[in-house]
């Protein structure tokens, strides 16, 4: 299992909705546009085929950057997960 940051810029307010919705169900939301993923190859290239059929490849931009599975993985700021609820996955503070 790897761990991959996935993104995305949608220029039309509808694919937008659509993609946020199907990636909540996929991966953890960061921040309202960004989420990790963690699976393997096979699990990630699933998951972006579905993406790719909600965008329009011309106007929006779709993103996938893997992380290392050593070094630092930090976060700075307001938690992605409500308090009270811990995912072993993401680091507490810096």
């Amino acid at each position: 299992m790897s761990d991959f940051i996935i993104c995305y810029d949608i220029t039309h307010p509808r694919r937008l909705a659509r993609l946020h919705r199907y990636l909540v169900k996929r991966a953890v939301p960061l921040q309202y546009s960004v989420f990790l993923f963690n699976g393997d190859n096979r699990q990630l290239e699933n998951c972006m085929q579905g993406a790719i059929e909600l965008i329009d490849e011309k106007e929006d931009d779709l993103r996938v950057y893997p992380l290392p599975s050593r070094g630092l993985k930090a976060r700075i700021g307001q938690p992605a997960l409500p308090e009270g609820i811990q995912w072993s996955g993401l680091p507490t503070t810096w």
